[in-house]
């Protein structure tokens, strides 16, 4: 990480605007070679890096202000009087080159404005009692109840019965899919509950009225609102180095006066202190696991060894879509789930694998599946050990998943109370085996640190003193300056937000807005949610509403069945963008203003992708063949076309019009790899495939046009041919 000094850009300083030049009125005009001269002695005195050091300017800044303070000095006409006359002094020999420290220090701090509040600024960031941000909690005397177990232990359930039982209660989980469950659970057991996400909010009372309990993603979590009963449900992601702080927050911040925490027992200790540090105890319920769990002593090795009750987990998009074609050419059918799905359509696929009357009894799926999802699994197969992961800077390594990950995901083999008494594990390839019986054999690693995370307040206090910086430089200057206790806390990875801030560092935005907006949980590796989120935050610049009609032009309503690979994933990107949207409508309900509209467009849309994902051969097939449904091609001509979409009628392209698609497509492999990594955008695809058909057309049009000029009888055509036999005999006579 750079210093603090690298961090802070020098501001430009000016003289005072003044109409008379009194300095040189004085002792007259200076003279700039020599001005120039004495600052480059002034500069290299040993004494004068050594005073300014004692005012807090290291090296960095040291050089940074001589070079700024020399060109003040030559550029500016009018010299503050003092500065000038000192200068005169020192160039007639009348006052010592020293006398100078004072005019360098104070432009300094004009051009490094962090040298006056530096010890404001570290006061700011300091985060080394975090119990204390919550000053209505510390007012309770809480009672914690850790509920330690693995994988199908029944923990959550015992802390949920309590939750049922409360006069009032809130439920933190993890993902949308759990808290959607606990909010349909509580409500057909009779106990009014709200759900509460990052996009949405739904009122178990018919008036619209806020409910005892509440069940929420954590993230959402209020701090001030007091309850009986809080669940935090995964409470192990507490490490996890982006959403950690969550975690973090809703232990320390929650207002009940019982608090169950549920997860692995590798957070019991980091758990407890940070209690401690709250002048709180913690009460310790253990679990064991409901179903036996056996690993298999040989791998599968092929997959015509797949029996009905089998989940092959792998951990990329290319492996899923490989072996689900592999197993439906045997003739079987298989539910496929992954993370960039919608909700609906993994609960969809969830329903069909559990149905013990659909013919659909295997799973192909990646560790989607570890939480939020309630699966009737007899055998986990892990096809890989390997999986993507990000460290700490923000890079993406290729790693041999943790034990945690192998627990839990081996942990969905052998539901409680299913078919599958007894769950069973094993991998895909002999040599992965005895990793995976090492990695299960183990306990994960306790957890040591977790998650903290600047709020919007702490960063309002830094804009104050340092007006000048953008969103992002406030960032990392924070973080640099941050105090924290290195043994239990660390800062979460900030790369997301201040790439979100620095796209839109030159949209005029208040503070306030653009900490929310670069806030926003998107994929960053989305050209298409990236660009959509650029107009959004534009859009909100101008004070203009994004309405129905103006979002489905953007993103080309509408929709077609997708007829392809590519189709299915340009629809789930769209997707994601209506999920922004109601991210958004939950913050500024004043500009964004259709968020039922949306989110009636988004249930539709979820069923398109239900049935793209349903037959994920055929659109495998024709992504090979290039037949595409022409669906991402459309969102360039549903942005040129003006004419708003009518809110009654269905989002979805008419079946009829989607066969009559002209099945020659520029989507071949590498167009498709192209657009797939954001190399190339459906636009520029667009373009590109007017620009071939136009050059194509003004060759042919010359074509007939020479023909027509140039005919058969023409002198012109008589003497090229006469010249082309000449060349023909001059070559027969050389050989």
């Amino acid at each position: 990480m750079p210093t603090l000094s690298q961090l802070m850009v020098p501001l430009p300083v000016k003289s005072p605007p003044d109409a008379s030049n009194v300095g040189a009125e004085l002792t007259g005009k200076l003279d700039k070679e020599e001005v120039m001269k004495w600052l480059a002695k002034f500069y290299q005195r040993r004494e004068i890096k050594a005073a300014a050091a004692e005012n807090g300017i290291d090296n960095y800044i040291y050089h940074q202000t001589y070079l700024s303070f020399r060109k003040f000095c030559l550029d500016t006409d009018k010299l503050p009087v003092d500065l000038h006359v000192t200068m005169s002094d020192i160039i007639a020999g009348a006052s010592h080159l020293d006398s100078l420290l004072p005019y360098f220090v104070r432009h300094a701090k004009q051009a490094f404005p962090h040298l006056e509040c530096l010890d404001d600024l570290k006061k700011i960031s300091d985060l080394r009692l975090p119990a204390n941000w919550y000053p209505e909690a510390r007012a309770l005397t809480r009672k914690i109840i850790f509920h330690s177990g693995p994988t199908n232990s029944g923990k959550t359930f015992h802390a949920l019965e309590r939750f049922f039982s409360s006069k009032s209660g809130v439920y933190c989980g993890p993902l949308k899919l759990l808290a959607s469950e606990v909010y349909h659970k509580s409500n057909q057991r009779g106990v009014a509950c709200d759900l509460v996400t990052g996009e949405e909010r739904h009122f178990a009372n018919d008036n619209k009225t806020q409910s005892s309990h509440v069940s929420c993603t954590v993230e959402m979590v209020s701090v001030n609102t007091p309850y009986e009963v809080a669940v935090i449900d995964e409470i192990q992601m507490l490490k996890d180095p982006s959403r950690g702080w969550a975690w973090t927050r809703a232990l320390l911040g929650i207002v009940a006066e019982e608090v169950h925490v549920c997860g692995e027992a590798a957070a019991i200790d980091v758990v407890k202190e940070i209690i401690m540090s709250a002048s709180e105890e913690v009460e310790l319920r253990r679990y064991k696991r409901l179903t036996e769990l056996t690993i298999e002593d040989a791998a599968l090795g092929t997959l015509d060894k797949i029996r009905p009750g089998d989940c092959l987990v792998c951990f990329n998009k290319q492996d899923i879509f490989w072996s689900t074609r592999q197993i439906e050419a045997m003739g079987i059918e298989c539910a496929v789930i992954y993370g960039s799905l919608p909700p609906g359509t993994k609960l969809a696929q969830a329903k069909k694998f559990n149905d013990p009357d659909h013919p659909c009894k295997v799973l192909v799926a990646t560790d989607a599946i570890g939480m939020g999802l309630n699966l009737n699994i007899g055998r986990v197969i892990f096809n890989s050990l390997i999986k993507p992961t990000v460290n700490e800077k923000g890079e993406k390594e290729m790693d041999t998943i943790t034990t945690s990950q192998a627990l839990q995901i081996a942990g969905r083999a052998g539901r409680y109370g299913t078919q599958f008494s007894t769950g069973y594990v094993t991998t895909m390839k002999n040599e992965d085996l005895p990793t995976l019986k090492r990695l299960l054999s183990q306990h994960p690693e306790p957890i040591t640190q977790v998650g903290l995370h600047p709020t919007a307040e702490q960063i309002e206090l830094y804009a104050y003193h340092l007006p000048h910086a953008n969103l992002s430089n406030l960032i990392d200057i924070f973080v640099n300056l941050s105090t924290l206790d290195d043994s239990l806390y660390f800062i979460c990875n900030i790369d997301d937000f201040k790439f979100l801030a620095d796209m839109i560092q030159h949209v005029p935005l208040p503070l306030r807005a653009r900490y929310v907006f670069c806030c926003a949980p998107i994929n960053r590796k989305i050209p298409f949610v990236c660009s959509m989120f650029l107009k959004f935050a534009r859009q909100y610049s101008r004070n203009e509403v994004l309405s129905f009609d103006w979002l489905g032009r953007q993103i080309g309503l509408p929709f077609a069945c997708p007829n392809t690979l590519l189709d299915l994933v340009h629809l789930e990107s769209v997707f994601d963008v209506l999920d922004l949207y109601l991210w958004l409508s939950y913050r500024f309900q004043d500009l964004f203003p259709d968020a039922s509209l949306v989110r009636d467009m988004q249930k539709e849309l979820d069923c398109l992708i239900q049935e793209g994902v349903a037959q994920l051969t055929r659109l495998l097939i024709n992504s090979e063949t290039k037949v595409s449904s022409g669906t991402s091609q459309a969102v360039e001509a549903e942005e040129n076309r003006r004419v708003s979409v009518p809110k009654a009628t269905s989002y979805l392209r008419d079946r009829n019009a989607i066969a009559n698609v002209n099945p020659m497509s520029p989507h071949g492999r590498i167009a498709d790899r192209l657009l797939s990594e954001g190399l190339l955008t459906p636009k520029l695809l667009d373009e590109l495939k007017k620009e071939w058909q136009f050059q194509r057309d003004s060759e042919k049009q010359s074509s007939q046009a020479s023909n027509c000029i140039v005919d058969n009888s023409s002198p012109l055509r008589h003497s090229r041919n006469d010249m082309s036999k000449a060349k023909r005999l001059n070559r027969k006579r050389r050989t």
